[in-house]
């Protein structure tokens, strides 16, 4: 199984976007950022349609993109109306579909709207899983419990929702304005029970298809990087959109565009729950340290960094302006360096 990147449109651009048209868009973004994978979300049977999912599947192919797709979960504790409905819940109907699936290349499935934590709903969790490794398919959960060790069952498994998550910053002002605080508290908590699948990194000023009014983003951009390596997930569902890479910073999108979603090494910084976080990650032989500002004053740190020692150092921050900067730093001998965080902002750090 292939670990990566992917864009997803719902995320932003929500029901709307799942036609023929914007999944194409998600397609070329997906290939700009060169990206592994696209996730074409809910609703995609009636809107797009099997055969021109098929269609489509190859166009993705084409630009060196694979395709996740959206299924409901269903069942007889779960009535939600989003489809493909009735397709995950019995063994007879998941085989054949997952049958399909594999000939058609799909790569991964995201299964949606579990019905609580029941005995017969954790079986479907596990049944679903051992069905697609069957079929080579890879596995994200929405909607659903938190996980309990799969990553050690199920190879194919690549993640769980199981938290307050992005969609929540698209509906709710509440979550909004607690966005900072909510991201100081998932590395020390969530996170630390398994892989958690945010969707994050939203570049968008508003989180909405036009961009120019409505659901303000309060965090900075620095603060959107920095979650991008703070939330651990195999397969991280990026929430850029087409628009990013001309109206986004530029070093931002460079950012992104070589983001890695797996880590070798974690390395606690430091930070308290509910008001920093700072973590180390290491991939390869590259290190990169983030962190985050839940607090409504600057927070100055003398960071230890052995692993960097001596080293010159990509800074991703912000001043009171808010506006990304990118800088050149050089981390001491001892290893020591003076990082601020801006409130509701973050910061990373990377050679």
């Amino acid at each position: 199984y292939k670990y990566g990147r992917s864009t997803w449109s719902w995320i932003v651009w929500q029901d709307n976007s799942m036609n023929w048209d914007d999944q194409v868009r998600y397609i070329d973004l997906a290939s700009a950022m060169g990206y592994e994978y696209i996730l074409i979300d809910a609703l995609w049977d009636n809107n797009i349609g099997y055969e021109k999912m098929e269609e489509l599947i190859k166009y993705a192919n084409s630009k060196n993109v694979d395709v996740f797709l959206w299924y409901n979960s269903n069942g007889s504790f779960n009535d939600a109306p989003q489809g493909p409905r009735n397709r995950m819940n019995t063994s007879v109907a998941r085989k054949k579909e997952m049958k399909w699936l594999k000939n058609v290349g799909v790569k991964g499935l995201k299964v949606d709207f579990f019905g609580g934590d029941k005995q017969e709903t954790m079986r479907l969790y596990e049944d679903i899983l051992s069905d697609a490794n069957d079929y080579g398919l890879m596995i994200i959960f929405h909607g659903c419990t938190l996980p309990r060790g799969w990553e050690r069952i199920y190879p194919n498994y690549v993640g769980s929702e199981a938290v307050l998550a992005s969609e929540m910053l698209i509906f709710s002002e509440d979550v909004r304005k607690n966005e900072s605080l909510y991201a100081s508290l998932h590395p020390f908590i969530r996170n630390t029970v398994g892989c958690m699948e945010f969707g994050g990194v939203l570049l968008n000023k508003y989180l909405n298809k036009e961009n120019k009014e409505g659901q303000e983003r309060l965090t900075t951009d620095a603060f959107q990087l920095a979650t991008g390596i703070l939330f651990q997930n195999p397969v991280q569902m990026f929430a850029l959109t087409p628009n990013n890479l001309t109206d986004a910073p530029a070093s931002a999108i460079d950012f992104m565009k070589k983001i890695p979603t797996t880590w070798d090494e974690t390395v606690y910084i430091d930070g308290y729950p509910g008001r920093y976080a700072v973590l180390a990650r290491r991939n390869g032989d590259k290190w990169y340290v983030a962190g985050v500002n839940a607090g409504e004053i600057p927070v100055n740190l003398n960071l230890n960094l052995p692993m960097l020692a001596g080293q010159n150092v990509s800074v991703y921050n912000d001043k009171k302006d808010k506006k990304l900067l990118l800088e050149i730093n050089k981390i001491d001998k001892t290893g020591k360096i003076f990082i601020s965080i801006q409130p509701n902002s973050g910061f990373v750090l990377t050679r």
